[in-house]
Protein backbone atom coordinates (compact mmCIF):
# COMPACT_ATOMS: atom_id res chain seq x y z
CA UNK A 1 0.00 0.00 0.00
CA UNK A 2 2.82 2.32 0.84
CA UNK A 3 4.20 1.96 -2.46
CA UNK A 4 1.06 3.14 -4.24
CA UNK A 5 0.87 6.23 -2.01
CA UNK A 6 4.19 7.32 -3.05
CA UNK A 7 3.29 6.72 -6.57
CA UNK A 8 0.66 9.11 -6.12
CA UNK A 9 2.50 11.68 -4.44
CA UNK A 10 4.94 11.86 -6.87
CA UNK A 11 2.00 11.79 -9.32
CA UNK A 12 0.55 14.31 -7.43
CA UNK A 13 3.55 16.48 -7.38
CA UNK A 14 4.35 16.16 -11.30
CA UNK A 15 0.17 17.12 -12.04
CA UNK A 16 0.57 19.99 -9.94
CA UNK A 17 3.96 21.17 -11.47
CA UNK A 18 2.37 20.61 -15.44
CA UNK A 19 -0.39 22.74 -14.29
CA UNK A 20 1.32 25.32 -13.07
CA UNK A 21 3.20 25.94 -15.86
CA UNK A 22 0.28 25.74 -18.21
CA UNK A 23 -1.62 27.98 -15.83
CA UNK A 24 1.39 30.46 -15.95
CA UNK A 25 2.18 30.40 -19.43
CA UNK A 26 -1.76 30.92 -20.15
CA UNK A 27 -2.59 27.89 -22.03
CA UNK A 28 -5.51 28.04 -23.98
CA UNK A 29 -7.86 25.45 -22.40
CA UNK A 30 -6.96 27.08 -18.80
CA UNK A 31 -8.26 30.22 -19.95
CA UNK A 32 -10.84 28.56 -21.37
CA UNK A 33 -11.77 26.33 -18.01
CA UNK A 34 -11.66 29.55 -15.92
CA UNK A 35 -13.78 31.40 -17.77
CA UNK A 36 -16.52 28.97 -17.66
CA UNK A 37 -16.59 28.52 -13.96
CA UNK A 38 -16.68 32.31 -13.44
CA UNK A 39 -12.65 32.86 -12.64
CA UNK A 40 -10.95 35.78 -14.17
CA UNK A 41 -7.51 35.57 -16.05
CA UNK A 42 -6.13 38.00 -13.72
CA UNK A 43 -6.95 35.18 -10.86
CA UNK A 44 -4.85 32.16 -12.60
CA UNK A 45 -1.46 32.96 -11.68
CA UNK A 46 -1.88 33.09 -8.31
CA UNK A 47 -3.69 29.74 -8.23
CA UNK A 48 -0.99 28.25 -10.39
CA UNK A 49 1.43 29.69 -7.23
CA UNK A 50 -0.73 28.06 -4.67
CA UNK A 51 -0.35 24.70 -7.11
CA UNK A 52 3.13 25.34 -6.98
CA UNK A 53 3.51 25.95 -3.34
CA UNK A 54 1.84 23.06 -2.52
CA UNK A 55 4.21 20.64 -4.94
CA UNK A 56 7.11 21.87 -3.42
CA UNK A 57 5.63 20.77 -0.21
CA UNK A 58 4.99 17.74 -1.01
CA UNK A 59 8.51 17.47 -2.81
CA UNK A 60 10.29 18.75 0.44
CA UNK A 61 8.11 16.18 2.21
CA UNK A 62 9.33 13.14 0.37
CA UNK A 63 13.05 14.80 1.02
CA UNK A 64 12.90 14.76 4.50
CA UNK A 65 10.29 17.08 6.13
CA UNK A 66 7.20 15.09 6.25
CA UNK A 67 5.14 17.10 8.50
CA UNK A 68 5.40 19.76 5.44
CA UNK A 69 4.36 17.35 3.19
CA UNK A 70 1.65 16.74 5.50
CA UNK A 71 0.57 20.50 5.33
CA UNK A 72 1.11 20.66 1.43
CA UNK A 73 -1.51 17.67 1.17
CA UNK A 74 -3.80 18.99 3.15
CA UNK A 75 -3.05 22.59 0.96
CA UNK A 76 -3.87 20.74 -1.71
CA UNK A 77 -7.23 19.05 -0.59
CA UNK A 78 -8.52 22.31 0.13
CA UNK A 79 -7.48 23.88 -3.18
CA UNK A 80 -9.22 21.03 -5.21
CA UNK A 81 -12.06 20.82 -3.15
CA UNK A 82 -12.67 24.83 -4.18
CA UNK A 83 -12.22 23.96 -7.50
CA UNK A 84 -14.78 20.65 -7.37
CA UNK A 85 -17.08 23.32 -5.63
CA UNK A 86 -16.76 26.11 -8.32
CA UNK A 87 -17.36 23.15 -10.96
CA UNK A 88 -20.47 22.23 -9.05
CA UNK A 89 -21.46 25.95 -8.58
CA UNK A 90 -21.18 26.98 -12.00
CA UNK A 91 -23.12 23.43 -13.54
CA UNK A 92 -19.57 22.53 -15.57
CA UNK A 93 -19.33 18.79 -15.00
CA UNK A 94 -18.05 18.11 -18.49
CA UNK A 95 -14.59 18.64 -17.47
CA UNK A 96 -15.29 17.96 -13.18
CA UNK A 97 -12.72 15.05 -13.75
CA UNK A 98 -9.54 16.96 -14.27
CA UNK A 99 -9.97 18.78 -10.71
CA UNK A 100 -11.63 15.71 -8.81
CA UNK A 101 -8.82 14.27 -10.20
CA UNK A 102 -6.22 16.51 -8.62
CA UNK A 103 -8.20 16.15 -5.33
CA UNK A 104 -7.76 12.36 -5.36
CA UNK A 105 -4.26 12.46 -5.73
CA UNK A 106 -3.87 15.32 -3.40
CA UNK A 107 -5.65 13.03 -0.13
CA UNK A 108 -3.88 9.72 -1.78
CA UNK A 109 -0.82 12.24 -0.94
CA UNK A 110 -1.77 13.77 2.87
CA UNK A 111 -2.55 10.07 3.32
CA UNK A 112 0.94 8.95 2.73
CA UNK A 113 2.46 11.70 4.78
CA UNK A 114 -0.34 10.90 7.23
CA UNK A 115 0.73 7.34 8.40
CA UNK A 116 0.59 5.82 5.20
CA UNK A 117 4.10 4.95 4.35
Amino acid sequence: MSSVLFIATVGCVVANVLIAVADYARAPFVLANSAEVGLTPTAVPYLATLKLAGAVGLLIGLFGVPWLGLAAGVGLIAFFVGAVLAHVRARVFHNIAFPGGFLLLAVAATVYFAGGR
